[in-house]
């Protein structure tokens, strides 16, 4: 059975600045930031959200559907997908744009700036979903605003069960629209940062958000994760990375292993530490869809 994923398709420039960002930001001069960061390595990657989603799927041995939209420039990045098997039925092209583009500076610390141009994702609520025997569920990640919107009441509407993940999008939405989009989800996933603007903007805790749905996840780097399940949470322990290399794309990494996990039917527990595994294992490899999980495959 097939997952839906919306998010953005993007190209990610990732460079490296050797120090750290927090000697050459002076806290008390923020309010006339000036600050320019050597960065000796320069790379471009294939990312956005839903092409690392389905890309780690895809290595599971799931079926992933992205649902996104590119520009005039992303020919290369869609024939790519079709040679490694993923779909593109539901890529729409956007003639008059870019691409969506991710300019991405990590410290020798693995903290991230990241600047962002959506480009043709501003449109992807051009793609429509609508209920069909062979997709059994979705995700809404980080996408155009309207999309995002659209999206789930779309997968609603469908009767398609998904996962609401709304990453570096959610401060794009007020509480009660944050709120809406949890009646709707059968299931959430946030980072820690996230996680509190979650619950500030909608008045609602960890343990109330997880029961209105089948299950919260809260993703903690290094430290693992949080799943929450009817008020109840239970830390999901984090898999040492063999090389810390970048993080770039580690979460994406972690929603691909959820998507399996949760079309396998498994607990939600066991779909979370999967999710570790593959974002401790994704971190050795630059970029966000250079790395293989055969061994991972091997193991499930």
């Amino acid at each position: 059975m097939a997952a839906v994923i919306c998010g953005s398709l993007a190209f990610d420039t990732i460079m490296t600045f050797e120090g750290r960002f927090a000697e050459q930001i002076l806290p008390d001069q923020l309010h006339i930031l000036n600050v320019s960061f050597l960065v000796p390595a320069l790379r471009r990657e294939f990312g956005g959200c839903a092409g690392n989603i389905a890309y780690s799927l895809k290595q599971l041995g799931g079926m992933p559907l992205p649902m996104a939209t590119v520009g005039s420039d992303g020919t290369e990045y869609t024939a790519r997908m079709r040679s490694q098997g993923i779909s593109t039925e539901f890529v729409k092209e956007v003639s008059d744009a870019y691409t969506a583009q991710a300019m991405i500076m990590t410290d020798r610390d693995n903290n991230q700036i990241t600047a962002f141009h959506p480009g043709a994702m501003t449109q992807a609520h051009i793609t429509t979903i609508s209920a069909r025997d062979d997709i059994k569920m979705g995700i809404i990640s980080p996408d155009g605003r309207d999309a995002m919107l659209q999206h789930a009441e779309q997968f609603s509407a469908a009767g398609i069960p998904f996962v609401f993940d709304p990453g570096q999008g959610l401060p794009m939405f007020d509480g009660k629209e944050l709120a809406h989009f949890v009646e709707l989800a059968s299931w959430v996933t946030v980072n820690d940062y996230e996680a509190k603007l979650l619950c500030d903007r909608t008045g609602l805790s960890c343990g109330d958000l997880s029961r209105k749905v089948q299950g919260l996840i809260v993703t903690l780097g290094a430290e693992g994760c949080e799943v929450w399940v009817d008020g109840e949470k239970t830390v999901v322990p984090a898999v040492k990375a063999v090389e810390v290399v970048d993080p770039t794309g580690c979460g994406d990494a972690f929603r691909g292993a959820l998507l399996f996990g949760l079309e396998q039917g498994w607990p939600l527990v066991k779909c979370a530490a999967l999710g570790n595994h593959v974002g401790a294992h994704k971190i050795a490899y630059r970029g966000g869809q250079n790395y293989t999980l055969d061994a991972l495959k091997a193991d499930k």
